[in-house]
């Protein structure tokens, strides 16, 4: 009788679960499936050489800061050195690249990027042994250390690191394998989307496999790990090599595309940038390097070619993050799921709509203001005239003065009254969901 009753209890649940399950991996399927096709298509939508170069740093740039992102966001390890990893693997990727062209060794060179995650997992296995023994703001100094190191090396050593030119190669080498001959920047980005797809496959299962899910319990309370066996050293060293070993891959793809590979791999800025990205697009979230990483793209390769000052737009934009978002732009998105579930997205979109015009015309003052004290202070020698959206005028004049003091105005009064109501629209409709109201 009792078998029975907890028979009736247990199956509904059961039932109940499995259509949650089959739904969520459907969901998934269609995610990976759109992520594909978006690789095969962005190419014939944006054809020119510029955009091809753009899509392909964006597709390395995101094997990176997921790589990153195995340490920062799945298992709590704040790094300041991770470019060695990425770095070194291009360095071993060139040279082998290298001797494919000199006919000393066979190898396709798809799989160059191949031999770039083995070489960072190499170097994984060696730095790995010694940071991971600390966890905390110790790992983040000793990660620091070790970079330093390795850009000092990267001096000191030139017959592997090449000196101040760095190594260079050609990646038009061995026999063509239908017609692929990775000269034209086409045949490089497919290349780079093919192992950018597997990649992100790869590191996404392995977020579900019993070492991630333990680098899930490391991050959020390790002593309690440790209470129950496991051993917080040594998942951290395991997801250390995995994580370097993905950051080759992305070191492998850029010897590839950009054919040289020198010290500035291994140096401070990329171990930065990559950590920028990572914290900008929201590490608590898979796909949140993914949108820091193609951000980070846009301003350092788009909008470097059209301002000298875009290092301080991207600062900016990193503080702005932290104050208002500090769980990054994943999160902010991740906010409008319910919303977008309840069906009340709509209610949202006057108030949303408001807040982006305030924050346009405030965008607009910034950049207005940066563009003219950049052309007095450090352009003038060229002259003070200047063109800006198409629009030229006199940076030593006051009327594009008194124009940025307009727009500061107009854009501070109606971000100071649109606020508010965004607050009472975003706490209106959640009384509804939570009353259950239409």
């Amino acid at each position: 009788m009792m078998k029975t009753t907890m028979q009736q209890n247990y199956q509904p649940a059961a039932t109940q679960g499995r259509p949650r399950a089959c739904r969520r991996r459907l969901a998934q399927y269609a995610i990976w499936s759109f992520a594909a096709v978006a690789m095969l298509v962005l190419p014939l939508c944006f054809s020119s050489r510029f955009a091809i170069a753009l899509l392909s740093q964006m597709g390395i740039m995101i094997i990176f800061a997921l790589s990153y992102n195995m340490l920062l966001g799945q298992s709590g390890m704040l790094s300041f050195g991770h470019a060695v990893y990425s770095g070194l693997g291009a360095f071993i990727a060139v040279h082998v690249l290298n001797w494919v062209g000199a006919g000393e060794l066979r190898l396709p060179v798809s799989l160059v990027p191949l031999v770039g995650g083995l070489g960072g997992a190499l170097f994984g296995v060696l730095f790995g042994y010694v940071t991971t023994k600390k966890a905390g703001t110790t790992f983040a100094m000793i990660t620091l250390g070790i970079g330093e190191m390795v850009y000092a090396s990267s001096l000191m050593f030139p017959d592997f690191f090449g000196g101040e030119g760095g190594v260079s190669t050609n990646r038009v080498v061995g026999h063509a394998v239908f017609g692929i001959t990775y000269g034209p920047g086409r045949q490089v980005y497919y290349l780079i989307a093919v192992w950018c797809l597997l990649s992100m496959i790869a590191m996404y299962a392995w977020t579900q496999t019993p070492l991630g899910r333990i680098a899930n319990a490391v991050r959020d309370n390790p002593e309690r790990a440790e209470f129950v066996g496991y051993d917080t050293r040594r998942v951290r060293y395991l997801v250390m090599i995995l994580s370097a070993f993905f950051a080759g891959i992305a070191g492998g793809l850029s010897v590839i595309n950009f054919e040289i590979v020198s010290a500035e791999n291994v140096g401070a800025a990329q171990s930065g940038g990559v950590l920028l990205a990572t914290f900008i697009g929201g590490s608590g979230f898979f796909f949140g390097p993914v949108i820091g990483a193609v951000l980070y793209v846009l301003f350092a390769v788009a909008l470097s070619s059209l301002t000298h000052a875009w290092l301080l737009y991207l600062g900016l934009f990193f503080v702005l993050i932290v104050m208002f978002a500090p769980g990054g732009i994943a999160s902010l998105l991740m906010k409008q799921v319910p919303l977008i579930t309840a069906r009340k997205l709509g209610r949202m979109l006057p108030s949303y709509s408001m807040a982006l015009g305030a924050g346009l015309i405030l965008l607009a003052a910034l950049i207005l203001t940066v563009e003219l004290t950049y052309k007095l202070q450090i352009d003038s020698d060229n002259g003070t005239a200047m063109t800006l959206a198409g629009v030229a005028f006199d940076a030593a004049s006051l009327k594009p003065w008194l124009v940025a003091a307009a727009l500061w105005l107009a854009g501070a009064l109606g971000w100071r009254a649109v606020v508010p109501r965004v607050h009472r629209a975003w706490d209106d409709v959640h009384e509804q969901m939570a009353g259950g109201g239409a």
